[in-house]
């Protein structure tokens, strides 16, 4: 991936089980933190949209041209609705991560497909598609799957565009948008 590609940074806004949709914002940048747009959609809460609402919005975008690689905020939007990063990254032709605080525990998360899903398998099998691994920071480490690009290239990408914190730009600021639109302001950690 070239140093000044664009990164595409994604996460879901604040809601609840009740809500029938979550907005969901994407942050152009380049690294480390040159923001050059700001994409949105929406997905059904514990739907089963993310992966196709994502693309479309992506490949109608303007910003489309040069982007090197998408950073989604953990493996699913507004719920579970899980992101399938094997399916977006071969309809976007782009590298396609997740990156995450913790750790995801997938055998309470499957627990909990289990219970409430009919199509349980489907979802944890793209859950558990690709191979989880740490990358280290400069403060707590991240958890990341990647589809399109080596585990070590993407820890590069993301240390070039980690400023403060762990979380790299792009994901962090999409997450402030993304919650600015529901609550009317930022507030708290992606």
């Amino acid at each position: 991936m070239k140093a000044q590609s664009r990164i595409l940074g994604v996460d879901d806004a604040p809601f609840t089980f009740t809500d029938e949709y979550v907005p969901v914002v994407g942050v152009v940048m380049r690294a480390p933190s040159y923001v050059e747009g700001v994409l949105t959609t929406r997905v059904h809460v514990d739907g089963t949209d993310g992966t196709d609402a994502l693309a479309s919005a992506i490949s109608r975008s303007r910003y489309r041209k040069g982007l090197g690689l998408i950073l989604v905020d953990g493996a699913a939007l507004g719920g579970f609705n899980v992101v399938d990063i094997d399916a977006l990254r071969e309809s976007t032709g782009v590298p396609v991560a997740t990156v995450t605080r913790e750790r995801p525990d997938l055998k309470a998360m499957e627990r909990v497909l289990r219970r409430k899903f009919p199509d349980w398998e489907a979802r944890l099998e793209i859950l558990r598609r690709r191979e989880l691994f740490r990358v280290e920071t400069a403060h707590k480490p991240l958890y990341a799957t990647v589809a399109g690009l080596p585990p070590r290239d993407l820890t590069e990408a993301i240390h070039r565009c980690t400023i403060r914190g762990a979380l790299p730009e792009p994901v962090r600021v999409a997450h402030l948008i993304a919650t600015a639109i529901v609550k009317g302001e930022s507030k708290g950690k992606a």
